[in-house]
């Protein structure tokens, strides 16, 4: 058996991948195609070790690992594999007329040592999908993997490691320090996805160095079921989004706004489909099927923000079980909440759903623009005049009409948020141009007037340029 390779330290994966970055950059489609392949072929080899990771970080049952993190992966390498060559291929843009002969080009460049700060409440899907983007732009990587989902970090060590040299991608463990230190260093892109407070802290450092950033953040993002909706659709939908992975996804609808009259019906339609969903409660605590918390500290918060809010007149009518030894949260559903209570102050992300009611779509629509632009706004509705309102009214990362979380696996799509709740997006070709630059070429014919000589400051423009001269003096008046 060949020996591991020591872990090399941080600033040396660095500096190994500056010197990469030109022979990284100068790659063809089809070798881009083959670092790819084999990164395809790694994941699969490594499929059952990183199942296993995610069950003992976070819970995840073998479907949920599959369907949520390791098969989303594998689609979006396959996607990208056969769309590359035309995703590099040169643009060509229109040129002006006055610039006879000549000829413009787009051309996506590879940025340069690009770093990844991966989260853990998805960590194999929200770590290996950017670096996908990033190799496929031929950019070296290094990903930081979150220290809160440790036995995730050794799987992706341990993958790439077995099929990349450091100098091209390499995976860097440790805590919050060491991410500090990554930061600090001079890349030439980095994509972080966490909480907005950190978010703000990696610009920050970003800034020291002119760094570009992807931040993908998160929020408080709303599903607004009205009167027009299918209810048993829309609390089947909400349930499955907001009880995924426990309630730890970014784009879980935070909370609902429903019509007052619609309100018991819903919540009635959400308990029936959370007891066919995950059985009994026994069954919900000891099954395979239902996700644990990261960490005691995310139960006690999510308690102390329950019971407060209960305090103040908040119901609590499903579930309502935390134990924190165990990282577990029962599937809860909390009614009569009002905008002011603690349940609605922060991004909860977990499986508590706050239910708050509305008198008028008008009101709803003003509710969430009041508020930061979340990261998913979901709507439910039949009325075409509701969805249209609902699209132009409010601002969001991503909207879904039906349906929560979904667009997540549409690689034609981006994912990205706005605002507090993120800037600049990725997945299929969002992200290869998210990992680009765009460099702007321009051939100059030998017959170009771009430097406007102009009697009686130089020879005749050739006729068109002249021409366009003219119709320009028309309209502003003859130059001085």
């Amino acid at each position: 058996m060949t020996p591991a390779r020591p872990s090399p330290t941080p600033d040396a994966v660095f500096a190994a991948q500056q010197a990469w970055r030109w022979t990284a950059a100068q790659t063809t489609a089809p070798q881009r195609q083959i670092i790819l392949r084999r990164l395809h072929d790694a994941v699969r080899a490594h499929r059952t070790a990183l199942a296993d990771a995610l069950r003992r970080d976070l819970g995840k049952s073998r479907a949920e690992a599959e369907l949520t993190e390791i098969h989303p992966v594998l689609e979006e390498l396959q996607h990208v594999i056969r769309r590359l060559p035309r995703w590099m291929a040169p643009r060509r843009v229109r040129t002006p007329l006055a610039l006879v002969g000549s000829s413009s080009e787009l051309r996506a460049t590879s940025r340069g040592v690009t770093l990844i700060l991966s989260p853990w409440n998805y960590p194999v899907n929200l770590a290996l999908a950017p670096l996908v983007a990033s190799l496929a732009a031929g950019n070296t990587v290094i990903l930081k993997p979150s220290e809160k989902a440790p036995h995730v970090a050794r799987a992706l060590h341990d993958l790439i490691d077995s099929v990349f040299e450091p100098k091209l991608a390499a995976v860097i463990t440790g805590d919050a320090d060491t991410a500090r230190a990554l930061t600090a260093l001079p890349f030439d892109h980095i994509l972080f996805t966490g909480s907005t407070a950190v978010g703000r802290h990696v610009m920050q450092a970003a800034a020291a160095n002119l760094t570009s950033v992807t931040l993908e953040l998160g929020g408080k993002s709303p599903a607004i079921v009205d009167s027009s909706a299918d209810l048993r659709l829309a609390a089947e939908r909400i349930a499955w989004g907001k009880f995924l992975n426990a309630g730890q996804t970014c784009m879980a609808p935070d909370y609902v706004l429903i019509a007052e009259s619609q309100r018991d019906a819903f919540v009635s339609a959400v308990q029936e489909i959370t007891t066919q969903r995950f059985g009994t409660p026994e069954r919900l605590r000891g099954g395979p099927d239902y996700g644990r918390m990261v960490d005691a500290a995310s139960v006690e918060r999510l308690e102390r923000l329950t019971r407060q809010s209960a305090v103040q007149g908040a119901r609590i009518v499903l579930g309502g079980e935390f134990d924190p030894q165990a990282r577990f949260i029962s599937p809860t559903v909390v009614t009569d909440v009002t905008p002011d209570m603690p349940l609605m102050q922060e991004e909860l992300f977990g499986p508590v759903l706050p239910v708050l009611t509305y008198r008028t779509l008008d009101e709803a629509l003003e509710y969430v623009r009041r508020n930061d632009p979340p990261l998913a706004l979901y709507v439910f509705a039949q009325d075409a005049g509701v969805i249209e309102r609902s699209k132009r009214h409010t601002t969001s990362g991503g909207l879904v009409v039906n349906g929560t979380v979904i667009h997540l696996t549409n690689p034609n799509l981006p994912f990205g948020g706005v605002g507090t709740s993120g800037m600049g997006a990725y997945h299929g070709e969002h992200g290869f141009r998210t990992f680009s630059h765009e460099r702007a070429i321009m051939h100059e014919g030998p017959r170009s007037s771009v430097r406007f000589t102009y009697p009686p400051y130089g020879r005749p423009l050739p006729r068109v340029a002249a021409w366009a001269l003219r119709a320009l003096e028309r309209q502003t008046g003859p130059r001085d």
